[in-house]
C-alpha cells in the first residue's frame, strides 16, 4: 500500500515568505526595533494566548466576531487580537512594579479571525509603543509620538512620508455645537471622504438625517487646508463656543508647537482634520501616516491619545498615547507596489568556507575567528563540486567565498573571493576580516 502524501498548503490569510523576502521582513522589524530602543522605551511581551475574559472586558461586536476562541479543560482562552488590551492588563497587573510614565514598545503577532483580502490577514505582526501616565500625563509626549514615528520611517528609508495629526476633542466638540446625535455614524462617513469624494460624503450625511446646514458646516470644517498655524487660526476664527472643541484646540496648537521642539521638518507633518481615527477609544491627539507616492496604500501607521487604558481592570487612572505600526501588512504593501526592489541576500552569512581535502580543522578555526569578530560566516560542511559549492553561495547572496586548501594552511592566509565583482585577494586573517565587516 503506498504512502498517502498530504498536499502542503497554509490556511488564507497567513503570510509564509521565502528566505530572501524573510531577511528583507527582518531587517525592516529590526530597524523599527531600534528605532523605538533609541527613544528609550522598554521592551515587553505578553502571552499570546489570554482568558477570554481579559480579552473580551470592554470589546464586543465584530471584535468578538473575529476572535480566536478556544476551551482547554475549564478554561476559556483566546488568542489575542491586539497588542493594547494585553498592554492594559500588564500595566493594572503589574501597577506597584512599574515606573511611571510607563514606555514600552511590543512587536509581536495578533490574530483576527476576519474575512481575508488581499494586503489585509489573519496572523500578523504589530510593532507598538506606549507611554503611560498615572492620573496624568503631559501633552509633549503626543509630539514625541510623533517624533518617534517620523524616526522610524526615516530609518526605514522613506523620506516622502505625511504624518496627518488631529484631535478627537475637536471633531466631538464640533459636531455637539451642530447638534450631531450620532456622531460616530458622521466620522465614519467623513473618513471616507479621500476614498469616495465630497459629493458622495454630503449624500451619506444626507442619508443620516443631517440639515443641509449642518452638512455645508462640516463640509467647510474638513476642508480647512494650510499650515498647521493656519488651521488653528481658522479654527479659532470659526467661534466655536463648545468646551470640548476648545479644550481640543489648545491641545492641537500645543502639540505643533511642541513639535518644532523636535526638529521634525514640515513637509513631514500636518493637521488633517478628516482624521478620525478609532471611533471610541481615542480621546485626544490622533494619528495616521502615509507614504505620499503611495497613497493606495492607505494609513501604514496609526495611533492617539486615549483618557484611561486600563479602565476595566482597576480604578486607577492610566491615560496614554501610542501608535502601532501593522508591519505585516506595510511589508506586504510595499512589496506588491515594488518599493522594497529585489531581495538579494536569503541568508545573513558573509562568508562561506570551502575547505577542500585534510583542511576542515583549519577551516573551523577561521570560522571561529570570524564569528569571534561578530561576522556571520558558514563552513560547507557537504561533499561536492566547487562549482556546486560556489552556485550555493550565489543563490544564498553570500558575497565573499574562500577555498581552504593546503596552501592557505601552511601560509595561514586566505583567498577572499568577492561574489559580486569577482575579484580576488590574498590577505590574512585580520585583512579578511576587515574587508567583509559591514
Amino acid at each position: 500500500m503506498s504512502k498517502q502524501i498530504v498536499q502542503p498548503s497554509i490556511l488564507p490569510g497567513f503570510m509564509e515568505l521565502l528566505p530572501a523576502d524573510q531577511m528583507l521582513f527582518n531587517q525592516m522589524l529590526d530597524t523599527i526595533k531600534r528605532t523605538y530602543e533609541t527613544y528609550g522605551f522598554i521592551p515587553l511581551d505578553t502571552p499570546t494566548i489570554e482568558k477570554s475574559e481579559i480579552l473580551l472586558a470592554k470589546s464586543g461586536g465584530e471584535t468578538e466576531k473575529q476572535i480566536y476562541r478556544f476551551n482547554k479543560g475549564d478554561n476559556d482562552l483566546s488568542l489575542r487580537f491586539d497588542l493594547t488590551v494585553p498592554l492594559a492588563r500588564y500595566v493594572a497587573q503589574h501597577y506597584n512594579d512599574l515606573a511611571f510614565p510607563f514606555r514600552r514598545y511590543h512587536i509581536g503577532k495578533v490574530f483576527r479571525g476576519e474575512r481575508p483580502q488581499k494586503g489585509r490577514f489573519r496572523e500578523f505582526y504589530q510593532c507598538d509603543i506606549d507611554i503611560i501616565g498615572n492620573e496624568s500625563l503631559s501633552i509633549i509626549n503626543d509630539a514625541e509620538i510623533l517624533s518617534v514615528i517620523y524616526s522610524t520611517f526615516k530609518a526605514l528609508g522613506f523620506d516622502e512620508f505625511t504624518i496627518r495629526i488631529n484631535n478627537r476633542k475637536v471633531l466631538n466638540g464640533f459636531f455637539d455645537s451642530l447638534g450631531v446625535a450620532d456622531k460616530a455614524e458622521v466620522l465614519r462617513v467623513i473618513d471616507k471622504l479621500e476614498k469616495i469624494g465630497e459629493e458622495a460624503v454630503t449624500a451619506e450625511l444626507k442619508d443620516l438625517g443631517l440639515a443641509e446646514e449642518a452638512i455645508g458646516k462640516i463640509i467647510r470644517f474638513i476642508s480647512v487646508k494650510g499650515t498647521d498655524q493656519e488651521i488653528i487660526s481658522i479654527l479659532k476664527g470659526m467661534d466655536v463656543k463648545d468646551e470640548l472643541f476648545q479644550a481640543g484646540l489648545v491641545e492641537l496648537e500645543k502639540v505643533c508647537e511642541y513639535i518644532r521642539y523636535f526638529g521634525i521638518p514640515d513637509k513631514n507633518h500636518g493637521i488633517d482634520l478628516t482624521i478620525a481615527r478609532g471611533l471610541d477609544y481615542y480621546t485626544g491627539t490622533i494619528y495616521e501616516t502615509i507614504l505620499n507616492d503611495y497613497p493606495s496604500i492607505g494609513s501604514v501607521c496609526s495611533g492617539g491619545r486615549y483618557d484611561n487604558l486600563a479602565q476595566n481592570y482597576t480604578n486607577k487612572k492610566l491615560p496614554g498615547v501610542g501608535i502601532s505600526i501593522g508591519l505585516t501588512r506595510l511589508f506586504y504593501q510595499l512589496r506588491e507596489a515594488g518599493i522594497l526592489g529585489e531581495a538579494k541576500k536569503a541568508t545573513p552569512t558573509r562568508l562561506l568556507i570551502i575547505p577542500m581535502k585534510d583542511t576542515m580543522d583549519f577551516a573551523l578555526d577561521v570560522s571561529t575567528k570570524v564569528r569571534q569578530a561578530g561576522i556571520p560566516a558558514e563552513v560547507y560542511l557537504n561533499e561536492g563540486k566547487l562549482g556546486k559549492m560556489f552556485s550555493y553561495a550565489d543563490k544564498l547572496g553570500i558575497p565573499f567565498v574562500t577555498v581552504i586548501g593546503e596552501d592557505e594552511v601552511k601560509s595561514g592566509k586566505l583567498t577572499l573571493k568577492d561574489m559580486v565583482t569577482g575579484e580576488q585577494q590574498l590577505l590574512g586573517m585580520g585583512e579578511v576580516i576587515a574587508k567583509i565587516k559591514i
